[in-house]
């Protein structure tokens, strides 16, 4: 691995447990082994760094919530289950940049690229959301009429965006499974109230997994 990948790898990883703001271009170069104008060598401070990794973040993200939007499940394959698992997709991806979230209206202000990029991608958050919610109701597995969409929509997108740094002040570490699975199922918890008989045995089973996920932890 190059010294820049290796540098922007440690940097998520010491950002993700440490905390971006207790977290040094210093603390970097001494976790890395390296000196600090090696490091500088490559970025010019932290701030070209997170610039950096939200610009990965950004590109991945995107690509992934995107998919709905330009080719929703068909009727035959759409179902709770197979939203389920995109869910987690999201979430998994979002978890490798948590640090983000845990800070966000601290790093939102000081860097406006990100807020910006953020910006972005809470649309694209909302339209794939919404594009999940609408072909549901097209495949008459939930019932919800135009704005209660678009209400479903928007509360699903607040919790996906805040879920992480609800976690860290309700809880201390937990195991990321225990993490992601719960955030998807509270997705899944808006959802339920529209649902089938034969879709609400899917969620009852996800949450059946939840607490066996909290019994295995203790």
């Amino acid at each position: 691995m190059k010294t820049r990948d290796r540098i922007l790898h440690t940097s998520l990883a010491l950002f993700n447990e440490e905390g971006e703001a207790n977290t040094t271009t210093i603390d970097i170069a001494n976790e890395m082994d390296i000196s600090p104008g090696n490091l500088y060598y490559h970025f010019k401070g932290k701030d070209q760094i997170i610039a950096e990794l939200f610009l990965q973040y950004e590109h991945a993200l995107s690509v992934t919530l995107t998919a709905p939007i330009e080719q929703p499940l068909s009727a035959d394959r759409g179902s709770t289950e197979d939203n389920w698992y995109y869910l987690y997709v999201v979430m998994e991806e979002m978890y490798q940049y948590r640090f983000l979230y845990h800070n966000l209206s601290n790093i939102l202000q000081r860097y406006p690229d990100v807020k910006r990029g953020f910006k972005r991608l809470i649309k694209l958050k909302r339209s794939a959301l919404y594009a999940i919610c609408q072909t549901l109701v097209q495949q008459e597995v939930i019932d919800a009429k135009d704005q209660q969409l678009l209400g479903l929509a928007d509360n699903m997108t607040v919790n996906l965006t805040f879920w992480f740094s609800y976690e860290d002040l309700l809880h201390d570490k937990r195991q990321p499974q225990v993490t992601i699975h719960q955030g998807v199922l509270q997705l899944l918890t808006m959802v339920a109230p529209y649902l089938g008989d034969d879709e609400l045995s899917f969620y009852h089973s996800c949450e059946s997994i939840y607490a066996n996920m909290l019994t295995d932890s203790d």
